[in-house]
């Protein structure tokens, strides 16, 4: 009888070791995800800074190109 208590214990003692063991993954998961999420928002931050910067490139580039073609029909 005694084998048995032990063998039940030991079968108890498993799954409480995987429960825990399942807890555990999950929580790094999450911290992952979360991690992963913050990466996230600074590529699009980083990525709105760039296409605002192109923007005034453009702009300024275009407003260039206007001022050469004006001066050259002055010519």
């Amino acid at each position: 009888m005694a084998e048995i208590l032990s063998l039940e214990k030991v079968i108890l003692a498993v799954i409480i070791g995987t429960l825990l063991a399942i807890v555990y993954a999950l929580r790094v998961l999450i911290l992952l995800e979360r991690r992963v999420a913050s990466m996230e928002m600074n590529i699009q931050r980083i990525t709105g800074k760039i296409l605002k910067e192109e923007g005034n490139i453009e702009r300024t580039l275009s407003q260039a190109g206007l001022k050469a073609a004006s001066s050259k029909k002055r010519r």
